[in-house]
């Protein structure tokens, strides 16, 4: 009886641990508010929280009357940090394929026809309560962008994606940002026959059957066409646009992705860009934001040969809006998209650009800038205090709050480390609760 209920009270505890909580008012009072505005940086600043709201940021605020008061002692206070493209919620254990549902593989089904599924959104299958958006919640990561991947039998037109909020309810989407995602890289290549120009062939191929949507198809066409009519339906609203991210690296591939949204309409984004600097002008002529991983300096494919440290520097510098996203491990680590920030800062990138490109950029890029990514009056509150510069990778997050709502701190990995690294009062560490 005694085992059963300790267990019953862990369980508990560990619920208790990702429900989100009640909303909170609160005056966070005497931080350092880097607000990834136009405002930038206020020293010794308030921030007030009502309703899930921010609802007014300066120096001196009065707490209204019942309020809890947050005493931040000068610490950081930024925005909750954009995670990148990831699988958060989509993808539990890599290796186990049933926990893994960003990406489809039709070549083992022989009912299902193998046609390019532009329509496939993997966001019915998104699980708020996965133990790895905790791990990475308690890092001040509060919202990404859930991108579509590509199995051996998929297609490199991945799919649709959606921007959510990392708070731990089942409604966390974020209306407005839905986005098309197509792989125009080397490893894309083997799915388009071997050549990069089939990759843009095929493409065109597909635009050609969705701007049909709505007449008739011969049996001929229909019997060689790459979409289905749901395919079709959902392509066609990309049209003329619809915002696309394109997974690119190569300068050359990115001027032909940009070449092709320029005639079909696209509002295009550019995932990876590790040759993004070399083409920096062009981007920046076309407003295209890159969502570019930092770390990416060396060589390790012809994608990369131009790879280098200071891409972001020189993408910002142009005037192009720089993001970051992973190009490895985005979903696990994706706390470490801080460590990206803080390498480009390292190199070039002026601090407030490196703190904006995992808070107001992507989320302007991807449509949800009026109400996540700032410290502005009238955002949702997502906040994080740090305990120091938060582009340190020794940094971490005292508090984080999504919608006001204080984050419990907690997730497997804490609960693991409070267990085996506490005082075990003389007893097996397999025994202590």
């Amino acid at each position: 009886m005694i085992r059963t209920t300790t267990l019953a009270a862990t369980a508990l505890l560990c619920l208790a641990s990702i429900l989100p909580a009640a909303a909170q008012d609160v005056l966070i009072r005497r931080a350092k508010v880097h607000t990834a505005t136009d405002r930038g940086t206020l020293a010794d600043a308030d921030v007030l929280v009502q309703g899930g709201v921010i609802r007014g940021v300066g120096p001196g605020l009065a707490a209204p009357a019942g309020i809890e008061v947050v005493e931040a002692g000068g610490r950081p206070l930024t925005p909750g940090l954009f995670a990148g493209l990831t699988a958060l919620g989509l993808e539990e254990i890599s290796g186990e394929r049933d926990t893994v549902d960003h990406a489809i593989d039709f070549s083992q089904v022989a009912t299902v026809d193998a046609q390019w599924r532009p329509e496939f959104d993997p966001v019915p299958a998104y699980n708020p309560r996965s133990a790895a958006i905790a791990v990475n919640r308690v890092e001040g990561l509060t919202f990404t962008m859930l991108a579509p991947g590509s199995m051996g039998g998929g297609s490199f037109v991945t799919g649709q994606g959606e921007a959510v909020r990392l708070d731990g309810r089942f409604d966390a989407t974020l209306d407005g940002s839905r986005t098309l995602f197509v792989d125009l890289g080397g490893g894309a290549v083997r799915q388009a026959g071997g050549s990069r120009a089939a990759l843009y062939m095929l493409l065109e191929q597909a635009i050609a059957e969705a701007a049909r949507t709505g007449t008739a198809l011969t049996l001929a066409d229909a019997g060689r066409g790459l979409l289905t009519p749901a395919g079709r339906e959902t392509f066609a609203r990309y049209l003329d646009g619809g915002r696309v991210v394109f997974y690119v690296d190569r300068a050359a591939d990115i001027v032909q992705a940009l070449k092709l949204a320029e005639r079909h309409g696209f509002e295009p984004i550019i995932a990876g860009g590790a040759e993004a600097w070399e083409v920096a002008d062009l981007l920046a002529t076309r407003g295209v934001p890159v969502l570019v991983d930092a770390l990416a300096n060396l060589p390790s494919d012809f994608e990369h040969l131009g790879a280098r440290l200071d891409n972001a520097a020189r993408l910002h510098a142009a005037g192009v809006p720089v993001g970051f996203t992973q190009s490895g491990d985005a979903t696990h680590n994706a706390r470490k998209i801080r460590q990206l920030a803080g390498v480009a800062a390292a190199n070039g990138l002026p601090w407030e650009a490196a703190l904006a490109g995992i808070t107001s950029v992507p989320a302007q890029a991807f449509g949800v800038g009026d109400r996540v990514g700032r410290i502005a009056v009238g955002q949702r509150a997502d906040l994080v205090l740090w305990s120091g510069d938060p582009l340190e990778v020794t940094t971490g997050a005292d508090q984080v709050w999504i919608a006001g709502r204080p984050d419990p701190m907690r997730s497997r990995q804490t609960e693991l480390r409070d267990r085996y690294l506490g005082e075990t009062g003389g007893w097996p560490r397999g025994y202590v609760k």
